[in-house]
This record gives C-alpha cells, sequence and structure tokens, in this order.
C-alpha cells in the first residue's frame, strides 16, 4: 500500500531520528525537509519574519513532489520529517501528492528541545529553538503525540497503530489466533 507520513514538530523532538527509525521498519523512502531545504540553499531565514519563509518551502516542494509521486505511484511509502511551521506547506505537499496520508505532530516542552539541541554534534542553539518552538507551536496538524519522557521504540509503536495493516502484519496476526 502506498501512502505518505509527515512528521512535524520542534527542533530537538526526534523528528529525524523517528523518521530515520520508522522507514526502516516500514522500508519506506526517508525525506528530510532540512536536507532539501540546506541542498538547494533555501535554508535561509528572513529576519524580519524570524524563519524560513513560506515561499523557499514551497520551492522546495516544487523539487521533491514529482520524484514522490513516482515513488507513491510505484507503491513506495515515503516518510517526510521537518518542523513544518508554515501550514501552507503542508497543505501545498497532501494537494499535490494525492495519496492517503499521515500526519503525526510531536509534542514536548521547550525545555524538552532545547537540552536535546544541546546533545547535538551541530547545536542550532537555545534561541533557535525558542523560535522554531513557538512557530510550531502555533497550529496542530495531524494526530498529536506527546512524546516526553518516552522511548522512540514505543512512540514507533503508538505511529504504527494508526497506519495501515501490511500483509506481513495481517498474516502474522491470523497465524497467531488459530
Amino acid at each position: 500500500m502506498n501512502y505518505f507520513i509527515i512528521i512535524r514538530g520542534p527542533l530537538g523532538s526526534g523528528k529525524t531520528t523517528l523518521a530515520k527509525k520508522l522507514s526502516r521498519k516500514l522500508k519506506a523512502e526517508h525525506v528530510s525537509f532540512d536536507s532539501i531545504l540546506k541542498k538547494k540553499n533555501l535554508d535561509i531565514v528572513n529576519q524580519k519574519e524570524g524563519c524560513i519563509p513560506v515561499k523557499n518551502f514551497i520551492i522546495a516542494n516544487k523539487f521533491i513532489i514529482p520524484i514522490m509521486n513516482q515513488k507513491l505511484e510505484q507503491g513506495q511509502i515515503i516518510i517526510f520529517d521537518g518542523c513544518f511551521y508554515h501550514k501552507e506547506v503542508l497543505e501545498n505537499l497532501i494537494h499535490n501528492l494525492p495519496f492517503p496520508h499521515y500526519i503525526f505532530t510531536l509534542k514536548t516542552s521547550l525545555k524538552v528541545c532545547i537540552e536535546r539541541d544541546e546533545k547535538r554534534k551541530k547545536t542550532f542553539g537555545k534561541e533557535a529553538a525558542k523560535s522554531v518552538y513557538k512557530l510550531v507551536s502555533k497550529f496542530d496538524y495531524g494526530i498529536s503525540i506527546n512524546i516526553t519522557e518516552r522511548y522512540s521504540d514505543d512512540i514507533i509503536k503508538d505511529i504504527l497503530t494508526y497506519l495501515p495493516k501490511t500483509n506481513k502484519n495481517a498474516n502474522f496476526s491470523k497465524h497467531k489466533n488459530h
């Protein structure tokens, strides 16, 4: 079954870690919006807005949508991760990828985000964490998942409960019950 997943949340909430683990589990394609923005030199913060402008994200969407449409048509599952602090970017992606989709918003405290960022090899810093946290927290989209004081494997189990069951899982369930 082909569908795509968007994992969104504040800086330091564990989006990429979860997306990579979930991608391995589902044999899915992982797409990091941060990487796309960086590769295309679109990760420039507009000082007036205090964030990367929506137009930069829409440009990034234009690069990846044709490729992802092709992969989805071939039956591939796609997992996007990013802050997605502009609702228009989510809606543009959903509109241009006419496939079933599941969106998860990761929720935790600003304190946790800052602590996790400080543990990275390359940190973004407290001010960036605060700014992105504020932007992401302006709206919820999809299914909210509280990740505070939880292991990534438990969060993935939660996410899997919302996704279609694979034939492999269905067969396992049948054999288990008989």
